[in-house]
């Protein structure tokens, strides 16, 4: 039985870092050794000798070598560039923290003598700007350059730097916070811009070999491999919703590629060459002291290519793009939540919690919970709309629901939503609107 993650609207996803700047020592990162693969899918058998009887395996197995990561990076290094950012300081505010001369011993005193911070300090420190660094790759031969947003949001200056230390001023041309995507400009000549393929993300599967290039730590041209290890995720975008809650990301990528801060905006690879999406956070590796860099834990978030493909066009055409919106908060209905509304255990689908006011859901009529209940001891809401379907597709949880209208829907659209209240199944048209 599916247990109930009470409370929660799937709008956050707990312990992330965006992998945008710092500085810090690098661990080396070992080549898989020579094996027979399922195309870039996986290592299927080591090259060693084995006692064990082998099966059959496809005659239309590549070979995967140390040379295939070597001819990768040859390949897809001029694509990739390192990105310098100079943004205004907001300042620090240190009144929190205390100076102690000996930490065995907090009643110590500071000497006579030691200085202290003028009245004025934080002003003066504001006056010196923040310099921070992320990767990016190159998309076209007119000089657009792929980022993440959250590695120039609010920058006051951008230089663009290539493999062979070539370095070009750039302008923003659109960001996407939504998406936390951003396309940047530069004016260079075309003889020098080196074109990614982008992929196909939707064609990933769970195993597949992939690769990432970018500058950890500053450490330009460093590359990192692993495999694609976990699908659909979400994560928490730029964008928020008139109450404040995040959106999400959907369909976001989940990889062991060692990702660190300086990672952001860079691309993870397929082992064809292809951009099959843009490295933007990691999981926190437990607790960092103070002043430590946190660093990367075996768990990196990766934005997919479809997404990209979706969401740059549209960058670049109008330097911004408009999501379609439905207008509620909501949680996928799980069996415990089914069971206390009266429903078959077995019942898919997302519970409406709030419908936001003057959003598309509310002119629909769709209603949040009004009840509430005990389950396990903690208190869950129920008695909401549960979405079983828009239009055509099936929907068995809220990453579904977020994924529909995000890659399938546009501004505009009327929809048609299945939904069960009170018990019974009824159908409501939605006429989605951008998200504020």
């Amino acid at each position: 039985m599916k247990k109930t993650p009470l409370l929660l609207t799937l709008l956050a996803l707990l312990g992330l870092m965006l992998a945008a700047c710092g500085s810090a020592t690098t661990t080396d990162t070992a080549v898989p050794n020579e094996s027979t693969t399922d195309g870039d899918n996986g290592i299927v058998n080591t090259s060693a000798q084995s006692s064990v009887p082998t099966q059959d395996v496809d005659v239309t197995e590549e070979i995967v070598t140390t040379q295939t990561y070597i001819d990768l990076y040859n390949r897809l290094n001029d694509s990739v560039v390192n990105i310098q950012v100079v943004s205004p300081n907001s300042g620090l505010d240190l009144s929190q923290f205390q100076i102690i001369p000996n930490p065995e011993d907090p009643d110590s005193e500071l000497p006579e003598d030691f200085p202290e911070l003028p009245d004025d300090f934080h002003e003066e420190l504001e006056a010196f700007p923040l310099q921070s660094q992320g990767s990016g790759f190159v998309y076209d031969k007119e000089g657009h350059i792929i980022t993440n947003n959250h590695v120039v949001a609010n920058a006051t200056r951008i230089t663009v730097i290539f493999s062979d230390d070539t370095e070009a001023e750039a302008e923003i041309v659109g960001t996407d916070p939504g998406s936390d995507l951003a396309v940047l400009k530069v004016e260079v000549d075309p003889d020098r811009l080196v074109p990614v393929t982008i992929g196909n993300s939707d064609s990933l599967q769970v195993g597949q070999l992939v690769a990432a290039i970018g500058n950890p730590f500053g450490l330009t041209g460093s590359m990192s491999t692993g495999i694609i290890s976990g699908l659909g995720r979400v994560l928490p975008g730029g964008a928020s919703a008139p109450g404040g809650q995040r959106f999400n990301i959907p369909d976001i990528i989940q990889t062991d590629t060692a990702i660190n801060p300086g990672n952001s905006g860079g691309p993870l690879l397929n082992l064809s060459g292809e951009v099959i999406g843009v490295n933007t956070a990691i999981q926190l590796n437990g607790n960092s002291a103070f002043g430590a860099m946190p660093s990367f834990g075996g768990i990196s978030y990766v934005v997919p290519s479809n997404i990209l493909t979706q969401v740059v066009p549209q960058l670049i055409e109008n330097g911004e793009i408009s999501y379609p919106w439905l207008g509620i908060s909501g949680t996928t209905l799980t069996d415990d939540l089914a069971q206390a509304m009266e429903l078959p255990a077995e019942q898919n689908g997302v519970l409406v919690y709030e419908v936001i006011e003057d959003g598309p859901a509310a002119a629909a009529g769709l209603q949040g919970t009004d009840e509430q209940t005990t389950i396990d001891g903690f208190t869950a809401f129920i008695g909401g709309d549960v979405i079983t379907r828009m239009n055509d597709e099936v929907i068995n949880n809220f990453d579904d629901l977020l994924t529909y209208i995000v890659r399938q829907t546009s501004v505009g659209q009327t929809v048609t939503l299945e939904i069960i209240r009170d018990g019974e199944t009824q159908n409501i048209e939605v006429t989605l609107q951008a998200r504020p």
